[in-house]
């Protein structure tokens, strides 16, 4: 039981790490097209980066089926993995983006900073330069803004995307990291 509940827990704690590379280098990388949804306003409920949400769901059910059917550690692995997409969903969609009827702002220090870090990733409307890319762990505001600084991007007086294609979008020179 205690080993379960140990493969739970890490799977759980590593989906983060694995949460943060996806987004900086898939969702903001070869897979804008769908996720730039997220970054834009829309309309009800759905947007097309709920495609990252659906397969999460898939990879995590496939595990606990393996997991069930003989692979026992697998099925931790997916309960960890489907956890996670729980969490987000209860959090993301629900406190930072407020999709649900009741959204709190939340007080917590740390619910806080993870709400605002949030925000600070959602002030920058293209798929580079941006900060806070981390769903559990998010540096500090006074972090975020010097790494912005850093980059010379200012948040009021952003340029337009240059983008105008779906999944081939040419990125401008400008606003490319390093």
């Amino acid at each position: 039981m205690i080993y379960n509940v140990a493969i739970f827990l890490c799977t759980l704690i590593s989906m983060e790490g694995i949460g943060f590379l996806a987004h900086k280098y898939i969702m903001h990388g070869w897979g804008w097209c769908l996720h730039r949804s997220h970054h834009e306003e829309h309309l009800g409920a759905l947007e097309t980066n709920d495609i990252y949400l659906l397969v999460l769901g898939a990879v995590a059910v496939a595990l606990i089926v393996l997991g069930n059917s003989g692979h026992d550690p697998l099925q931790w692995v997916g309960a960890g993995v489907a956890a996670f997409g729980l969490i987000y969903v209860l959090f993301h969609d629900g406190v930072v983006h407020r999709h649900w009827p009741v959204s709190p702002k939340p007080r917590n220090g740390y619910l806080r900073r993870l709400h605002d870090a949030h925000l600070m990733h959602h002030a920058i409307k293209h798929r580079r330069n941006n900060v806070s890319f981390g769903f559990l762990y998010a540096p500090s505001e006074l972090t975020l803004r010097k790494q912005l600084r850093e980059m010379g991007v200012d948040r009021d007086r952003q340029p337009e995307p240059q983008d105008g294609s779906l999944c081939s979008t040419p990125v401008n020179p400008d606003l490319q990291n390093g």
